[in-house]
């Protein structure tokens, strides 16, 4: 499967969606050009990186260069187009949604390819889809999507995982299974973070006092939508005042 030209290209995609998120986090950031492109080599190579040494294979993004090319091709959009950019927190949001629809399918197909049991793939297809981007948000002091607590992450992906072994199993697993997978843990995230769907909180009386108001301030690119403006200026007069009162 592995030297398959269509599942080269579809993993090629991934792994430019998800450097395009973390040069866009970088510029949202103000980080130059050079910690933007490190932040997409750390998003988009990362999980599959994790998910090879785990097969004991040698990664495809060093027994490829070509993998090396959509982060630099990252780079290049970016800097080109970033002055141009608006809504730059939606836009980060679902290139990081598309890598993590392309990434779980892909990364769950190379598992069960290399024999692993369903169980072991689905968790190789999660750690494909997420692992990049846990590293890109650790690395640019962001809260990490898998952490935030603000919407579902690590459910979409599991669900792409689960239906690929599914497509895998029953042998319909092809290039448009894989496309309506992909597309379709693409949309149950966007849908997620845009409604603000969330799994069962902790018991509410273990957590800090103000902690909702604490993390509307420590203004992670993954939280809610912003209402009005990107850069969050009307979120944090309402914390202040939320603050203040209490």
């Amino acid at each position: 499967m592995e030297t398959s030209p269509l599942v080269l290209w579809f993993d090629l995609m991934g792994v430019f969606f998800f450097a395009l998120s973390g040069n866009l986090l970088a510029a949202r950031k103000d980080i130059d050009i050079t910690g933007g492109f490190i932040l997409g080599l750390l998003a988009g190579l990362g999980g599959g990186i994790i998910r090879d040494v785990m097969l004991g294979v040698t990664p495809l993004a060093l027994a490829k260069p070509v993998y090396l090319v959509p982060p630099l091709v990252a780079v290049v959009v970016v800097y080109l187009l970033g002055s141009v950019i608006h809504r730059v927190q939606t836009l980060i949001v679902a290139c990081d949604a598309a890598g993590l629809g392309l990434f779980c399918t892909f990364g769950t197909a190379r598992a069960l390819d290399h024999g692993m049991p369903v169980a072991s793939a689905l968790l190789l297809g999660v750690v494909t889809a997420v692992g990049g981007g846990l590293m890109r948000d650790v690395v640019a002091n962001e809260i990490p999507a898998v952490f935030s607590g603000s919407n579902l992450y690590v459910i979409p992906a599991a669900t792409g995982a689960a239906l690929t072994a599914v497509a895998v199993s029953t042998d319909v697993w092809g290039p448009v299974s894989a496309t309506v997978l992909s597309v379709l843990v693409f949309a149950f995230r966007m849908v997620a973070w845009a409604r603000q769907w969330r799994v069962p909180a902790p018991v509410r009386t273990w957590t800090v006092r103000d902690l909702d108001v604490l993390r509307r301030r420590e203004r992670s690119v993954f939280g809610r939508p912003r209402g009005e403006r990107d850069d969050g200026l009307r979120d944090d007069e309402y914390d202040d005042d939320e603050l203040g009162r209490r």
